[in-house]
């Protein structure tokens, strides 16, 4: 077997390796945290620091020695533990540690899935602050870095290092030439100080620097056309059918909720059957007949056909909202009937505020629909002045594909408002979905 063919297993090894080092780590600190003796702390310094320092002396010698001496360590950690530990514990401890152990192989495993699922985010938001040249580098440069630059004359250029005369001289690249060659100055050693000489732009190691190019999201927005006022125009339209559209699923899709659970009425669940049919229906079925009705009413190529669908409702957030009124205790809308309300005050003075972690994941699942919508402005919209940020994207992309940089850019932009709202409002999100009953 050849290295390239054992290299990822040795990969896998050492990451496991590295995870059964940690969850040990943290059982030996929560151990020494209630024992609160000397032998115990000494142990979990011990555990922590000496696997690293082992780790890190292997990793000068690549991966062929990184996984045995994390296996090593992750075998010597656990022989600690069994051998040494455990059989000191009494079993109130012993019970504690259990549960410390499932805990912390639990969030292992969920950070695990966090790193996964940010990565493509990650490198998205690295490539949109990367240089050209670092875009094809392989290993990927995670960390965008500028090439240093340094006054020579009066002139900001480059700086590097490169062969003169059998010594590794610090140079100014001064000029560039089509034939590859370049025009450096020596910057040092100082007894060489302004020795210019030609060389090869492959026997150039530029100096270089973490540093993000911002430079490229004013870049991306000034190549849009001068018609969209850089965007803005998108920015508009988007935020136009994002907000009608939560308005009107949170209007149409609450009320028939209501109806199907509250109220008692012939036929009521042979209609709710029926609507949930309708969620088998692939949207290509309907594509044509309502493209052909928004045509028939003078509705395409405007806005109107993207958000006024949202004000006859969606079968899955009706579903949603009805599973959320059944919770409701009847006596709550006995209470209020017995006061004189209508149906219409019952559902907004007693309904609504019952349901808010619903109607907030509902906001947030419609706000993601509209904003990612790239169907509806392909087939409604013609107009650039009218185009939303998925359609204009994917028109940047078009024009632009060869600028990675600019491209993923743009697209940050066009993700960053999705991502900001997920992040503060994640907690009404999962609490609408999993939450069933109602508390007091």
């Amino acid at each position: 077997m050849t290295f390239s063919t054992i290299a990822p297993i040795l990969w896998l090894l050492f990451i496991a390796a590295c995870y059964g080092v940690a969850a040990i780590d943290v059982l030996l600190i929560a151990l020494a945290v209630r024992a609160r003796n000397s032998v115990s702390i000494l142990t979990a310094v011990g555990g922590i620091v000496l696997p690293g320092l082992a780790v890190s002396f292997a990793s000068r010698f690549g991966v062929t020695a990184l996984a045995p001496t994390a296996l090593a360590c992750a075998a010597i950690a656990a022989a600690i533990l069994w051998l040494w530990i455990v059989p000191r514990l009494d079993w109130q401890t012993l019970k504690s540690a259990k549960e410390t152990g499932r805990q912390t192989a639990l969030h292992l495993v969920l950070l695990t899935g966090s790193v996964v699922f940010l990565v493509p985010f990650a490198w998205l938001v690295s490539t949109s602050l990367k240089e050209d040249k670092e875009m094809s580098v392989f290993p990927p440069v995670w960390f965008p870095t500028q090439q240093v630059k340094v006054d020579v004359g009066g002139k900001e250029v480059g700086k590097a290092t490169a062969i003169y005369q059998g010594r590794r001289v610090t140079v100014g690249v001064m000029e560039e030439f089509d034939t590859g060659l370049r025009r450096v100055r020596i910057l040092d050693p100082g007894e060489l100080a302004g020795t210019e000489f030609t060389v090869y732009r492959a026997d150039l190691r530029e100096t270089r620097q973490i540093s993000p190019v911002w430079k490229n999201y004013p870049d991306a927005l000034k190549f849009l056309p001068p018609e969209t006022d850089h965007g803005l125009v998108f920015l508009r339209n988007t935020l136009e059918v994002s907000i009608l559209s939560i308005a009107g699923t949170l209007l149409a899709s609450s009320m028939v909720a209501y109806g199907f659970s509250r109220l008692r009425f012939p036929g009521r669940d042979a209609l709710f059957l029926a609507l949930l049919g309708t969620m088998m229906l692939p949207s290509a079925v309907t594509m044509m007949p309502v493209f052909m009705i928004f045509r028939s009413i003078g509705w395409i190529d405007t806005l109107k056909a993207l958000w006024v669908p949202a004000f006859f409702g969606a079968p899955y957030y009706i579903f949603l909202l009805r599973q959320f009124f059944l919770t409701i205790p009847t006596e709550l809308e006995d209470a209020a009937k017995i006061d004189g309300c209508s149906y219409f005050a019952i559902f907004w003075r007693i309904m609504i505020p019952q349901v808010k972690p619903a109607l907030a994941a509902l906001t947030i699942m419609s706000f993601m629909a509209s904003w990612n919508d790239f169907r509806g402005p392909l087939i409604y919209i013609s107009s650039p002045e009218r185009e939303t940020l998925a359609y204009a994207l994917q028109l940047f992309q078009t024009s632009h594909g060869s600028e990675p940089a600019l491209l993923m850019a743009a697209s940050t932009l066009v993700v960053l408002p999705v991502v900001a709202l997920f992040f503060f409002t994640q907690r009404y999100f999962i609490q609408g979905i999993t939450l069933t009953g109602i508390k007091g």
